[in-house]
């Protein structure tokens, strides 16, 4: 019984996939709508590589707590090393528009 019960829920979910919930949603703030667009636009890569939905990993006990916190805490470390990797191209643009600026100026005077 408890495998029937577990092979309905499996087709129950994969049944709302197919049916994909839409909603017609009303931004006020244009910033907010390109935001969720992007979460869509995640979720979307995530099933198309994974297979499965967040809700199906918690719903179905495929992932517990623990993988969730790990999985967080990957995450945030990749976030702090593209933080990183911004900062250093932030500062070799403006170390380089420091240098054409004094290429510039030498070359005005020149002249």
């Amino acid at each position: 019984m408890r495998l029937k019960i577990v092979k309905v829920k499996w087709i129950m979910e994969h049944l709302k996939k197919i049916n994909m919930n839409s909603r017609k949603i009303i931004f006020r703030d244009p910033v907010v709508e390109r935001v969720v667009d992007k979460f869509v636009g995640r979720s979307n890569v995530g099933f198309e590589k994974y297979g499965t939905t967040l809700q199906d990993e918690r719903t179905m006990k495929m992932k517990g707590l623990v993988k969730y916190l790990k999985d967080i805490q990957e995450e945030l470390m990749d976030a702090i090393l593209y933080i990183q990797a911004a900062r250093d191209e932030l500062q070799d643009l403006t170390e380089e528009s420091l240098i054409q600026r004094c290429i510039d100026e030498d070359i005005e005077e020149q002249i």
